[in-house]
């Protein structure tokens, strides 16, 4: 074997040992990544975990351990009728405000993206402005704004279904602005392009193609506009009147009289609801491409 053979076998042979260790500390990264991911996930899930299980306690009075396990909180559930008519009407009012925000927000997102005209910065900022706003500053301007407005026009807004929904409507359309924002910049314009140079007019572009292309981001929009309004209190606490409680107001309202596990069972439902709203969504629009 010849002097250059033998340094080469012994620089594979010390190089050997390096890239063993090398492996293994980027095998020990990953493993320290999902480590630490998992322990956040974890952490994140504690009150839904809390919330499933306590809904099943046995006794009325919260402790632990748990004496049983029971369903009839959900029975207790079901069984009243602040929970029944309450969740009605929130899918009643957060369905409409999706529709109307939903399209509203679109069409504004469209025009802030696509064109340039004075002041679309400012039109942009009013658009996204209620998210900076807490939802009871919002619900206590809406309220005096809409004093202002009976005694000008004499037409009822407080208590009513449909100053309600207007004040869903607010929730909706900034989350529909950024996601469908989001979705219109990651477009290819030459697609669009394409089919103008091949005779196609404007609106035939947009509802062929441009349209198609959005519907990620509606989709997204629509699902987080419907939860938006669906979950809301604190904005809704200042708007609903007699006989038109959302489900959120009702729980709130059973707290102030009762303690016991009937509060878990309704989150829980909720919780699957969402979740399973959520999973539909992502089977055929990755959320993650939009959010």
């Amino acid at each position: 074997m010849t002097t250059r053979a033998l340094e080469a076998a012994r620089n594979g042979a010390a190089a050997a040992p390096a890239a063993g260790l090398a492996r293994l500390k980027r095998r020990a990264g990953r493993w320290a990544l999902r480590g630490l991911a998992g322990l956040v996930f974890f952490f994140i899930f504690i009150p839904v975990i809390f919330v499933l299980w306590i809904s099943l306690f046995e006794q009325q009075i919260v402790s632990f351990p748990p004496e049983g396990y029971t369903l009839r909180w959900y029975e207790n559930a079901f069984a009243r009728s602040e929970f029944r008519h309450g969740f009605g009407l929130s899918l009643q009012v957060a369905f409409i405000a999706m529709v109307i925000g939903v399209t509203s927000g679109a069409a504004g997102a469209y025009a802030i993206v696509r064109f340039r005209f004075p002041g679309r910065e400012a039109f942009n900022n009013l658009l996204l402005g209620p998210l900076v706003v807490p939802g009871i500053v919002a619900g206590t301007s809406l309220y005096v704004y809409y004093i202002m407005v009976e005694n000008l026009l004499d037409v009822d807004f407080r208590g009513t279904l449909h100053g309600l929904v207007l004040g869903h409507i607010l929730l909706t359309i900034p989350w529909t602005v950024r996601l469908v924002s989001a979705s219109l910049v990651g477009l290819d314009r030459a697609v669009e392009e394409a089919a103008m140079n091949l005779g196609a007019g404007p609106w035939t572009t947009f509802r062929r193609i441009t349209l198609p292309m959005m519907r990620p981001g509606l989709v997204a929009a629509s699902l987080f506009s419907f939860i938006q309004s669906f979950e809301n209190l604190e904005l809704t606490l200042l708007l609903v009147g007699p006989g038109r409680t959302t489900l959120p107001v009702a729980m709130l309202n059973y707290l102030e009289f009762r303690i016991d596990p009937t509060i878990a069972a309704v989150a829980s439902v909720q919780i699957v609801l969402i979740g399973a709203l959520m999973l539909i969504t992502d089977r055929f629009v990755k959320l993650s491409r939009i959010v």
